[in-house]
């Protein structure tokens, strides 16, 4: 009898299997497809205190080995995420992980008040969002600033802290240590990288915003390394992702190290690319006489 479940700071997983935010909506996109009640976990779309607009289109563009994508994190607000999608999440026996995002620590802190009594069960600080107050840098690429942003959200939080971590760093040990030492509960990883495409022929870039996030296959050894030498720098557990497209990906995570793992970009090529996920992982298993994910994950 094998046993996938998964225990992230207090909360258990029924599986390791969670969506990456901004992939999978609230879940109602994808409950025609995907049998909810399947995933360890949802993690919803990036949610602030107020409704985002997003960015302009065009906002997505296909690239080798995956997507590149400016969507700016458009919501219409935690008002309207309590509201509407909290009720529909909890017909399925899943968790609900809400991505947090803010242009300043004031709007993160708002939103993560608001989410206190909200019926969910972990939080993702989106820390690659642009700090507006320090000239657009993101607040996950500095050290002092993730200590800064994460330890004040973790006071205003009630819910456990999952800390979504920018692969746009020199050093992802040095950033994930500053997470971990301002209080963060668990590490998500990698967001996506930055990238950019060009119009040959028309001679400007093909998104809206200039540049954008590569996410996809073909970020996924560039994820799989990030998350390996983060597990070792870390003691709070990760949850991996970046290009995992099939369970032999997920599998690859977990053996670097990653407690969960999410698939993003491969929503949008198989809906039910999730469960199968899932599938696969326990045949895996099954096969390999593993009875525990905990005896081939850090083995590597």
């Amino acid at each position: 009898m094998i046993d996938t479940r998964v225990k992230i700071a207090g909360i258990e997983f029924k599986n390791p299997v969670t969506t990456a935010s901004g992939t999978f909506g609230s879940g109602r996109e994808f409950s025609d497809f995907v049998d909810l009640n399947r995933l360890g976990a949802v993690t919803v779309k990036g949610v602030a205190a107020k409704p985002w607009q997003g960015n302009d289109a065009p906002r997505i563009a296909e690239v080798y080995g995956g997507m590149l994508n400016s969507v700016g994190l458009q919501n219409p607000g935690v008002e309207y995420f309590i509201r509407e999608d909290i009720p529909f999440l909890r017909q399925f026996d899943t968790k609900i992980i809400v991505n947090v995002c803010g242009h300043t620590l004031d709007e993160y802190t708002e939103c993560v008040r608001m989410l206190r009594e909200a019926d969910v069960d972990m939080l993702e600080l989106n820390i690659s969002c642009p700090n507006v107050k320090e000239g657009g840098m993101a607040f996950g690429t500095d050290c002092k600033m993730i200590e800064k942003v994460v330890s004040e959200v973790k006071k205003a939080a009630k819910q456990p802290l999952i800390v979504k971590m920018t692969p746009n760093v020199t050093d992802i040990t040095e950033t994930s240590k500053a997470a971990e030492a301002a209080g963060a509960d668990a590490l998500s990883m990698i967001n996506t990288l930055t990238g950019m495409k060009i119009d040959i022929y028309k001679r400007k870039p093909v998104l809206a915003n200039k540049i954008g996030g590569v996410s996809g296959p073909a970020v996924k050894p560039v994820a799989v390394r990030m998350v390996w030498q983060s597990a070792k720098a870390v003691k709070i557990p990760i949850i991996g992702m970046g290009g995992i497209m099939s369970a032999e990906d997920a599998i690859e995570f977990i053996m670097a190290g990653a407690a969960m793992v999410s698939a993003g970009t491969a929503n949008f090529i198989n809906p039910t690319a999730t469960t199968d996920i899932i599938s696969g992982i326990e045949e895996f298993m099954e096969k390999g006489g593993i009875k525990d994910l905990s005896e081939i994950r850090g083995i590597v």
